[in-house]
């Protein structure tokens, strides 16, 4: 056997050791996770860089005013306009030293995890070829998050079949980073099945993608950026400038897999296994693949974010709902467009439909990787 068919045999090994991994154990309370390894060095490299690049704060001296004794207006005016300027070179310096730190926390934090992956990878291989298979596999399987997106959705959805609203809010605040208090039946459950269908891709479909193409090595990558992403990726006072590498790089890692997870789900409508919902008062077969492919065409670029809104618009077509839409963090109202066009409200049993839509997607998807690793196998 070749290199080539020794390297495609071994990652379709590897894809499947995961895929058992991730569906049997999923992300059990308590067992250490890689992403926690890889939070643990962002927030170091964070607090290291941010001291090594800070600027002096600029500080008044006592007493000190724009006006002195003995000037004209004339000269209050242009001393005025010199500490304006002054202050926005600094800013601007500022901006540029948050930048660089970033950069640089993105850097570092990819060398040393996938750095320590492939030293272990190597490690392993030294001692027996099957041990480098098995911890690839084991490694993969606990990046995906198929079995825990699924369970942190019904988490949300039981205790709204019970009538538990503020159980249900309690679970939703655990999955979504956006204030919860102010949900109603219908604004948790629409939470949840945005949160669904936007982690289809970065949680699921993302990764495994990276996987089929690099292995353990892909995935880990991958997980280190969306991880940094998701920890500096705001725009707010403290990651305004800081987390733009960050953000940046995810929205480019996240490029071709969230297209190719909306095609996938597009897809994944066809599959056998419909429900009947009333809509504007005629009865309409879920997920609806000709809807859910209208809009997408027209709302996928509906979002701040470039690749969010791929497969969230999917979801919507398919289950004839609206999402998105003015949403508040932290204690602000956040103007969003809507996509979708709606027809019914959001229902606590969407938050299954949402579920078994991300699974299908999952698995169309692990079926093309490993079908075209087979080809390729053949083929050289």
């Amino acid at each position: 056997m070749d290199y080539l068919q020794q390297s495609v045999q071994n990652r379709i090994i590897v894809l499947f050791i995961a895929a058992a991994v991730d569906l049997l154990i999923g992300d059990p309370h308590g067992l250490w996770h890689p992403v926690q390894g890889v939070g643990t060095l962002i927030s170091a490299f964070e607090k290291i860089l941010r001291s090594l690049f800070a600027v002096w704060p600029r500080m008044e001296q006592p007493g000190k005013t724009d006006r002195k004794e003995g000037l004209s207006d004339t000269g209050a005016s242009e001393e005025k306009k010199e500490k304006d300027n002054r202050e926005k070179r600094e800013d601007r310096s500022f901006h540029t030293r948050e930048r660089i730190a970033g950069a640089l926390m993105v850097l570092l934090v990819l060398a040393v995890s996938t750095g320590l992956i492939v030293l272990l990878l190597i490690l392993c291989g030294r001692i027996h070829p099957r041990l480098r298979l098995l911890f690839e596999g084991v490694l993969c399987g606990r990046l995906l998050a198929l079995r825990s997106l699924g369970e942190a959705g019904y988490s949300v959805r039981d205790p709204l079949l019970k009538g538990d609203i503020e159980g249900a809010r309690r679970a939703v605040s655990m999955i979504v980073g956006r204030d919860t208090q102010r949900l109603d039946k219908e604004g948790i459950a629409k939470a949840a099945v945005e949160t669904v269908a936007e982690n289809t891709s970065d949680g699921v479909t993302a990764p495994l993608f990276y996987m089929i193409l690099l292995g353990g090595i892909g995935g880990i990558f991958y997980k280190a950026v969306n991880t940094m992403d998701s920890m500096t990726g705001y725009k707010n006072a403290r990651y305004m400038y800081f987390g733009t590498a960050a953000a940046r790089l995810d929205d480019v890692m996240n490029f071709i897999p969230a297209r190719l997870t909306a095609l996938f789900m597009i897809l994944a409508c066809y599959l056998p296994g419909k429900a009947s919902v009333a809509v504007e008062g005629r009865t309409v077969r879920i997920p609806d693949g000709t809807a859910a492919y209208r809009i997408w065409r027209r709302d996928r670029l509906k979002s701040p974010s470039p690749n969010s809104a791929q497969t969230e618009s999917v979801c919507a077509g398919a289950l004839h709902l609206r999402l998105l839409g003015d949403t508040w963090y932290f204690g602000e109202v956040h103007h969003k467009a809507e996509i979708g066009d709606g027809g019914r409200s959001v229902e606590a049993e969407d938050i299954t439909r949402s579920v078994s839509l991300m699974n299908r997607t999952a698995f169309l998807m692990f079926v093309t990787g490993i079908s075209i690793l087979l080809l390729t196998g053949i083929l050289g």
